[in-house]
C-alpha cells in the first residue's frame, strides 16, 4: 500500500509540474510563436514500399520497384440504334509483384450511369443498366456472377461481388502466383448514355444516334501496386483515373460508312477504307500543312469507308494505359504533323462534324504547337499518333486520343505527357496530373505568344483562399474533395510551383521537373517519390515547403512591421502572422544609384537592389525577424517584401514602406 501511495504521489506531482510549464490558455487570434514542422508524413503505404525497397529517398524506383502489366484483346460491336456496345475481351494479368495475388478488382466505370450508385456533382442526363457483366472466365473457370451470401465456414469459391457497384471483385480460389500470368476472359455490353443536345457525362457520351465517345467502355482491372495493393476507391465521376500499363489489340464493329478513330495505330486502313482515302492516310506524312482525308462529300460507305453492311476497324496500342475511341457517319476527317525531336514527325488526326468546323479551324496549329513545345519541355511525345474527337465531351484525355477542339487542345495534349507517360494515381492525387498541366499550359501559352512566362503573382494569389473551410489539401483524395475539387486538383498546384520557383528559380523546377519526367516515364510515381526527387535535383531539404503546401491549407502573411536606420545599417522587421514560412527577400529601391555588395545582395538595376534570408531564420519559432542590411550612405526610397509576390499572403499592402 505504502508503494502505491507514494507512486500516487510522485505522478500527481509529475502532473502538477508539466501544467506549470504549459502555456497558458489561448485569448487571441494570433500567436507570438509557432512551430515549424520540417518533415513530411509517412504513411503506411509509402512506409510499406520503403520497408520493401521499392522507394526510397532518391525519389527514384528502388531496387525492388515492380509494377502489374495488363495485356487487353478486345472485340466490340456497336449498334447505333440502340446506342449498345457489346464486346468480349481477353485479358492477360502479368503478376510481377512479389506476392500471389488472391484477388481480381475489376473497375466498371460504366455503372455510374446507374441511378443506384454512389456518384459526384458530374452526373449524366440519362440513367442506364451500367456495365452488364455476362460471363467471366478466369485462367479458363468460370466465375459464379450471382454467388450465394457467404457463411464462416464455406469453402473457397471462383465468383464475384460488386458487379452493380464501379468497383468489383474476383475472389479466387487459386491464387495468381508473384511472377506468372493469367488470362481473364470478360462478356458485357453497356449502353452509351446521352441526353438533351447529346449530354451524358464528360467521359461518355452521344450526339443522338449519328456520333459516340466511348471511353472507359469496357471492364478494366484496378491498380494493383507496391503502395497499397488493389486500388479499390470508387469511381465517382470528378476525379479520374489510375490504370496499369501495357498492351492493347482492339477490333471495332461498326456500319459501313462509319469513321472510326481511336487509340494505337490503325492495323488494316486498306480493309476499311476506299483507296482514295487509303492513300491520303498513308500519305499523311509526306504532305505539308492541313490535309483533308474524308469531306464532307465523301460520307458514306463506297466514298469515305468500303461498302458493305458492317466493316472491323482495327488498332493496336502498346505501354497505354487506357483505350477510347469515336466513331460517327458524319465526320470529317483531316490530318497534320508535328516534328518531335528526336523522333521526326507524328501524324495528328481530326475528326469533327461539318456544323462544328468552326471549332477546329485552329485545332491542328495549337495541337502541333503544344505536342512540339512539350516534347522539348519534358521529354520527346512517345506515341506514334494524337486524334482530336469531335463531340458533346471536348475536354478529356485518354492515351494517344483528346475529346477536345481547339479550344482546349494545349491543355489536353499536355495530359499525354501525365498520366498516359508518367502514370500518376490522379484519383487520389489529381494535383500531380492536373494540377502539373495546369502549370505546364502557362508556359506553353507564354511560348506560343513569343513572351517570357511570368508566374510572378501565382503564389501570393493563394493567401485569399487559404484558410476556407471547403479546400481540401492536395494530399487529401482527390476523390472526395468536395466542392472544392477543380480548385484542389487544378488551381493550386500552379500556385505552389511560383512558390517553389521563387525560392529555387523557375529554370531550377523545370529542369527538375524534366528529370523526374524521364526517370518516371511509363511507371507509376508517388507523392513522395515526386518530393524526394525534387529535393535531390534541387539539393536542399524543401519538406517543410512539401508539408505546407501538399499537407495543409496555410499561408505565410508577411508584412513589413517597422524600418529603422543606426549608424549606416537599416533595420527591417518582418512579420510572418501564417504558420508558413517563407523565405525573407526584401527589395530596395534608392533615391540614387546603388553600389551594395554583401553576399545576400542582388542587384535589379542601378537604383534597385535585392535582400535575400533564407527560411531557416524561422525555424526557431519566431514571427518576427529583423533584417539588417547595411546600406551605407545611400538614401531609401522603397521597401518591398516579397517583390515577385510568390509567397501566400492575402493583405499586401503591409508589404511595402513607407506606407
Amino acid at each position: 500500500m505504502r508503494k502505491i501511495l507514494l507512486f500516487m504521489l510522485l505522478s500527481t506531482s509529475v502532473a502538477f509540474a508539466q501544467q506549470e510549464t504549459l502555456k497558458p490558455l489561448r485569448t487571441t487570434v494570433e500567436t507570438d510563436t509557432r512551430v515549424i514542422r520540417q518533415d513530411v508524413p509517412m504513411t503506411n503505404s509509402i512506409r510499406k514500399a520503403f520497408e520493401e525497397g521499392s522507394r526510397n529517398f532518391t525519389g527514384k524506383p528502388g531496387p525492388n520497384y515492380w509494377q502489374l502489366e495488363t495485356d487487353f484483346t478486345i472485340k466490340a460491336t456497336l449498334d447505333p440504334s440502340t446506342q449498345t456496345i457489346t464486346g468480349s475481351e481477353k485479358i492477360l494479368v502479368h503478376n510481377n509483384s512479389k506476392e500471389d495475388m488472391t484477388s481480381i478488382v475489376l473497375r466498371l466505370d460504366h455503372n455510374v450511369f446507374r441511378g443506384d450508385v454512389p456518384r459526384g456533382t458530374s452526373v449524366p442526363a440519362e440513367n442506364t443498366e451500367g456495365m452488364v457483366v455476362t460471363a467471366i472466365k478466369v485462367a479458363g473457370q468460370q466465375v459464379d456472377l450471382n454467388p450465394a451470401p457467404r457463411r464462416r465456414n464455406d469453402p473457397p469459391a471462383l465468383s464475384v461481388r460488386g458487379l452493380q457497384s464501379t468497383v468489383a471483385t474476383i475472389s479466387l480460389v487459386d491464387p495468381i502466383k508473384a511472377g506468372t500470368t493469367a488470362e481473364v476472359e470478360i462478356d458485357w455490353h453497356t449502353k452509351l448514355p446521352g441526353g438533351d443536345n447529346g449530354r451524358g457525362h464528360r467521359m461518355t457520351q452521344r450526339f443522338d444516334s449519328t456520333l459516340f465517345q466511348p471511353t472507359q467502355w469496357f471492364p478494366r482491372l484496378a491498380k494493383f501496386d507496391d503502395l497499397r495493393g488493389w486500388e479499390t476507391s470508387l469511381y465517382l465521376g470528378p476525379a479520374e483515373f489510375h490504370n496499369n500499363f501495357g498492351s492493347y489489340d482492339v477490333s471495332l464493329t461498326v456500319p459501313a460508312g462509319w469513321i472510326v478513330t481511336g487509340t494505337g495505330v490503325l492495323q488494316n486502313p486498306t480493309e476499311v477504307l476506299t483507296p482514295e482515302v487509303a492513300e491520303r492516310f498513308a500519305n499523311v506524312l509526306k504532305a505539308e500543312g492541313e490535309v483533308t482525308l474524308v469531306s464532307e462529300a465523301e460520307k458514306g460507305p463506297g466514298k469515305a469507308t468500303k461498302a458493305g453492311d458492317q466493316l472491323t476497324w482495327r488498332f493496336k496500342a502498346d505501354k497505354v494505359n487506357d483505350f477510347a475511341w469515336a466513331t460517327s457517319d458524319r465526320f470529317i476527317w483531316k490530318a497534320t504533323k508535328a516534328a518531335i525531336p528526336g523522333k521526326g514527325p507524328v501524324p495528328i488526326y481530326m475528326v469533327f462534324i461539318p456544323e462544328r468546323a468552326k471549332l477546329f479551324e485552329k485545332a491542328g496549329e495549337n495541337t502541333k504547337h503544344a505536342l512540339e513545345f512539350y516534347s522539348k519541355l519534358w521529354a520527346p511525345y512517345p506515341f506514334p499518333q494524337l486524334t482530336l474527337q469531335d463531340g458533346p465531351s471536348a475536354g478529356m484525355e485518354y492515351p494517344m486520343v483528346i475529346n477536345s477542339n481547339q479550344g482546349a487542345a494545349d491543355h489536353e495534349a499536355a495530359h499525354q505527357w501525365w498520366p498516359m507517360m508518367v502514370g500518376t494515381n490522379e484519383t487520389r492525387y489529381g494535383w500531380m496530373d492536373e494540377g502539373f498541366n495546369q502549370y505546364m499550359n502557362i508556359l506553353s501559352a507564354a511560348d506560343s505568344r513569343g513572351v517570357d512566362y511570368n508566374l510572378d503573382g501565382l503564389g501570393q494569389s493563394y493567401g485569399r483562399i487559404s484558410g476556407m473551410e471547403d479546400e481540401a489539401p492536395l494530399m487529401w483524395s482527390a476523390n472526395d474533395a468536395g466542392m472544392m475539387y477543380g480548385f484542389q486538383t487544378y488551381q493550386k498546384t500552379p500556385l505552389m510551383l511560383s512558390m517553389l520557383g521563387g525560392i529555387v528559380g523557375d529554370e531550377a523546377v523545370i529542369n527538375a521537373m524534366k528529370k523526374y519526367t524521364e526517370t518516371w516515364a511509363f511507371k507509376h510515381p508517388s507523392p513522395w517519390d515526386y518530393m524526394f526527387f525534387m529535393n535531390q535535383e534541387l539539393g536542399q531539404n524543401l519538406e517543410w515547403f512539401w508539408y505546407y503546401w501538399l499537407f495543409t491549407t496555410e499561408s505565410v502573411e508577411g508584412s513589413i512591421q517597422n524600418v529603422t536606420t543606426s549608424n549606416g545599417k537599416t533595420t527591417v522587421t518582418v512579420h510572418q502572422a501564417g504558420e508558413m514560412p517563407s523565405p525573407v527577400v526584401l527589395q530596395v529601391e534608392f533615391e540614387g544609384a546603388a553600389d551594395i555588395k554583401i553576399p545576400n545582395a542582388k542587384k535589379v538595376n542601378d537604383t534597385t537592389v535585392e535582400f535575400t534570408w533564407p527560411v531557416t531564420v524561422w525555424f526557431d519559432g519566431s514571427r518576427t525577424f529583423d533584417a539588417v542590411m547595411d546600406l551605407g550612405d545611400g538614401k531609401i526610397k522603397k521597401i518591398t517584401l516579397d517583390p515577385h509576390r510568390r509567397f501566400p499572403d492575402k493583405d499586401t499592402a503591409d508589404n511595402v514602406w513607407p506606407r
